[in-house]
């Protein structure tokens, strides 16, 4: 039987002439700031005094004192950033460029030092850039000529800390006569029965060539087995009956173990075991009146999807522990989020964030590692690219939540609109990576699911790449130049990427600024907004609606406000539209670092605004008030649940002071998986252009409002309500504030992390009208007072 030993202790870094504790998994970064000798990066501006690192080279090393009475023993990484050098005892093993792969080096008997030996990010880009010609790119940093987390080089949202480490699990294997070198499982439903199709591959030593070996595969307490002469071989395993895979919100995740044994004559030589689950996917990209679809189907239901895009949670990946996958996906499924898309600008996970996915139903929806740059074609990126994505099929294919590979990131839509075409003059640049080699490579590795060539991309070059009536669209026209109202514009068939910024909380800028003076424009406020004219958008899209700030709190919170409106007013007006419109997925679910950014949660982990918003657009069923063609206004009830909603509606038309003008009841039914509309009657709309009338409508605890002007526009009154809080029984740190409504207040928000950095609210934005009350819970804030829970309180003011 195969043995194996981790190597996770006894490494040391080499740094000016002496030797550090060095941790593996980890990374330079990391094991400086462990031996006290880098400021955290991730505060004030300390960023700026990290750049030495990614131009330096680095050398990891640990002693190799092994002894075993197998055949072979073979050195395992299972990743290393990125360029390097390995030796044995002085006897060179291997060199690597790759990032995203897996190495195995045959030691073949040597003891002694072991050294890894990386070469500076720069130097590798530099001499590669010299080799294949420059290429174009959207940042100035040569993230394409090499293989490596590309958002390592900074981004829109990011630092710059490119790295060097051993960042992912190094051991040894011992075995003898034969190993499993592969195993890649094919899980596909045939009427209601599971298959499993393994394919399999060995490696033999001198005396197991040749030797007759057994497999065996067992899951859900079925087995089968077959002879294997040769070094591959499939297996076919029926599961009669088994239960199926679902996505959030749509069933059960049930997952079977599945267990391959490799066993010759004298008993089991190696094992192999991962989770599997059952379920179909297509990708319906059939074409109708309104252009090409983009529409997943999972066990032949037609999904609108409500996703959100994933970075890299932490810029330095190996402080992303599978406790932190946990908590940031947990954070996902509770906001309904059903579709995680993993950009191409970071990393394929970690196991645990596609274990954590199976088990929550979160869909994954994975990028090859191609992001906003033209990527040459020739050697040696070329075969590197090869090898590192059979590597990443083969280990993801059994994961039952991803349900869609994707090409690339933009870089179909930067080659046609971004002035790459000339600049490049004929170089390679990609094309035949996403058009070319990858679907051959999944076709091959992974047919159970579909594939696109990128995101955007229109399904060929007969339409324009980012056309909205064409396969996938990114959305970046509204945030760069436009307001937040035009997202209504247009109906996509499926809206991959689109967003707002805003600052991520006051508890989390405090503590990366500790000291500061904080203003939208202050010194590591503007360090931590990585955005091109970050800020002046953020103040264009607060100023299209309400009165500039006075203070940097009323900034802050406006800010926030205007990120989940923006989010809001697409989310609505584009599920309104299903099935043409067949998903949205928000740029961005998490955060690398403390920055003002896209992302729901911030850097720390803290909720937004937005977050609360998106568990609100993304549940089951959605209540919302759409301007229609004709210029009327359309109640819309979005039922995305198995069962119909049948809701009894209340629309009132009030005044600004309060006053009831109109008043009346409705009723609807709604099929499951359908959109119905109802016209609102012309006595209830408030008159084009009013700055002192709204419209109110309530379903099912669900509430829209409609305002004819913007709220610089509207005569607000000045808020007035009363707090109180009470305690809960048995809560311990957890209390309810209580705020009971005066006047109408629209949009109020209890920003928890102002009463203690550790508090949390159960609620986010909330519109009451006048004698209203709402109840916010809190926790993680023991002996709140009413004087603190109203400093902590924020609303739409007047002008």
């Amino acid at each position: 039987m195969k043995d194996v030993t981790q190597l996770d202790r006894g490494w040391s870094l080499h740094h000016d002439g002496g030797l550090l504790p060095a941790q593996v998994p980890g990374c330079v970064h990391t094991d400086l700031l462990n031996a006290g000798l880098l400021a955290d990066p991730y505060l004030h501006t300390n960023e700026k005094d990290a750049a030495w690192i990614g131009r330096r080279d680095w050398t990891y090393s640990t002693r190799l004192d092994h002894g075993s009475g197998h055949e072979r023993t073979d050195l395992v990484f299972e990743g290393l950033d990125t360029a390097a050098r390995i030796t044995l005892a002085g006897t060179e093993l291997g060199r690597t460029r790759n990032m995203h792969r897996t190495y195995r080096f045959d030691t073949a008997g040597l003891t002694g030092d072991l050294a890894v030996r990386f070469t500076s990010p720069y130097q590798e880009a530099d001499e590669v850039r010299a080799a294949v010609g420059a290429r174009p790119n959207v940042y100035p940093e040569p993230f394409q000529y090499i293989r490596k987390m590309a958002s390592s080089f900074g981004w829109d949202w990011g630092p710059t800390l490119p790295t060097s480490g051993i960042w992912r699990p190094a051991r040894l294997e011992h075995w003898s006569t034969a190993r499993l070198a592969e195993v890649r499982p094919l899980v596909t439903v045939h009427g209601s029965a599971g298959r499993v199709e393994l394919h399999l591959a060995v490696e033999r030593t001198a005396t197991g060539a040749g030797r007759p070996l057994t497999v065996r595969a067992t899951a859900a307490g079925h087995t089968t087995e077959t002879a294997l002469d040769g070094d591959t071989g499939i297996l076919v395993l029926d599961v009669p009956d088994a239960a199926l895979w679902w996505p959030r919100g749509r069933g059960d995740q049930p997952l079977y173990d599945l267990d391959v044994t490799l066993a010759d004559g004298s008993g089991t030589l190696d094992t192999w075991q991962r989770r599997i689950g059952f379920r179909t996917v297509e990708l319906d990209r059939g074409t109708d009146e309104h252009g090409t679809g983009f529409t997943l189907v999972v066990n032949g239901e037609r999904l609108f999807v409500r996703g959100a895009n994933w970075i890299p949670d932490d810029t330095l990946v190996t402080r992303v522990t599978p406790e932190r996958y946990r908590t940031r996906l947990t954070q996902a499924a509770e906001a309904n989020i059903d579709l995680i898309r993993v950009w191409g600008g970071g990393i394929y996970e970690d196991e645990a964030f596609y274990d954590t996915c199976d088990e929550l139903g979160l869909m994954v929806w994975q990028d090859f590692l191609f992001a906003c740059a033209a990527y040459p074609e020739e050697q040696p990126l070329r075969g590197e690219i090869e090898a590192e994505a059979r590597d990443n099929v083969t280990r993801l294919s059994p994961h039952p939540s991803l349900v869609l590979w994707n090409g690339n990131n933009e870089n179909l839509w930067g080659f046609r609109d971004w002035g790459w075409e000339p600049e490049l003059a004929g170089d390679s640049w990609g094309e035949g990576y996403y058009l070319g080699v990858l679907p051959r490579i999944v076709a091959e590795l992974d047919p159970t699911r579909p594939y696109s060539a990128g995101s955007p991309w229109s399904g060929s070059w007969d339409h324009h790449p980012n056309d909205p009536d064409h396969g996938t669209h990114h959305s970046w026209e509204v945030w760069n130049r436009r307001d937040y109202s035009e997202y209504r514009d247009s109906v996509p068939r499926f809206v991959a990427e689109f967003g707002w910024q805003a600052p991520p909380a006051l508890a989390t800028l405090q503590r990366a600024l500790t000291g500061e003076e904080l203003a939208p424009d202050s010194p590591g406020m503007l360090h931590h907004q990585k955005a091109e004219d970050g800020n002046g958008k953020l103040d264009r899209g607060i100023a299209r609606h309400f009165e500039p700030p006075a203070d940097f709190d009323r900034w802050h919170y406006l800010a926030q406000l205007v990120q989940a409106r923006a989010i809001a007013t697409g989310i609505e007006h584009w599920r309104s539209h299903w099935p043409r419109c067949a998903g949205t997925v928000v740029w961005q679910l998490n955060d690398c670092w403390p920055v003002s950014s896209w992302a729901a949660v911030d850097g720390d982990g803290r909720r937004k605004p937005l977050w609360y918003e998106l568990r609100r657009l993304y549940a089951d069923r959605l209540l919302t008030v759409q301007p229609a063609a004709d210029g009327a206004l359309e109640i819309v009830l979005v039922n995305q649940a198995a069962e119909p909603w049948t809701p009894a509606l209340r629309l009132r038309r009030l005044t600004a002071d309060g006053t009831l003008t109109a008043d009346t009841a409705a009723e609807a039914t709604v099929a499951p998986g359908t959109v119905t509309r109802l016209t609102v009657p012309p006595a209830l709309a408030p008159s084009e252009g009013s700055a002192k009338e709204y419209l109110a409508v309530d379903a099912d605890g669900l509430r829209a409002v409609h305002f004819a002007v913007t709220d610089r526009l509207f005569g607000y009154p000045r808020p007035d309500f009363d707090v109180a809080v009470r305690s809960v029984e048995g809560g311990g740190d957890t209390a309810e504030v209580v705020v009971t409504a005066r006047t109408l207040v629209r949009d109020l928000l209890l920003q928890a992390d102002r009463l203690d950095p550790a508090a949390e609210a159960d609620r986010g934005l909330l519109t009451l009208l006048p004698g209203e009350q709402a109840v916010v819970r809190v926790t993680g804030c023991p002996g709140l007072t009413a004087g603190a829970a109203r400093r902590a309180l924020f609303c739409v003011e007047p002008a």
